[in-house]
């Protein structure tokens, strides 16, 4: 299958915590880095997750926020330090391509948010997922 999803890190299944009707799913990524997926326990069934499965981690670019210093206070536990490789800017959103561990990862942000955090090729960065938006593929 072929999916538009430009976000797609390779990984393994390391937790599985169900709820009653969610289940978060923690992955270690190629790269050595914890992702957390909070996915239906439904999913978790019909793609037979358990501890060791091999799996994707799929993320929307428009999905990714990225921060240029320490973030605190924050309820986003996927936090993946990169360096930005390469920026394309269109009339309203820019392109980001930012290089983690294992991978690379891209971030769909506007223009004006590309000027006011000066990003450029080279800039340290923190890409910020929520949970709720990462989704799992088996490999």
């Amino acid at each position: 299958m072929t999916l538009s999803i430009r976000n797609q890190l390779p990984g393994t299944v390391t937790t599985i915590t169900p709820g009653e009707a969610m289940a978060t799913v923690g992955v270690r990524l190629s790269g050595g880095q914890t992702l957390t997926a909070a996915i239906t326990r439904e999913a978790v069934t019909d793609l037979a997750l358990a501890p060791g499965s091999a799996v994707r981690a799929l993320v929307k670019s428009t999905e990714v926020s990225l921060a240029t210093g320490p973030v605190d206070g924050l309820s986003i536990r996927n936090r993946l330090p990169g360096t930005i490789t390469a920026i394309a800017s269109g009339g309203a959103m820019a392109s980001v391509k930012v290089a983690v561990e294992g991978g690379e990862l891209t971030s769909a942000i506007t223009n004006e948010a590309a000027r006011d955090l000066a990003l450029a090729e080279g800039t340290q960065v923190v890409a910020l997922i929520k949970s709720t938006e990462v989704s799992l593929a088996t490999a």
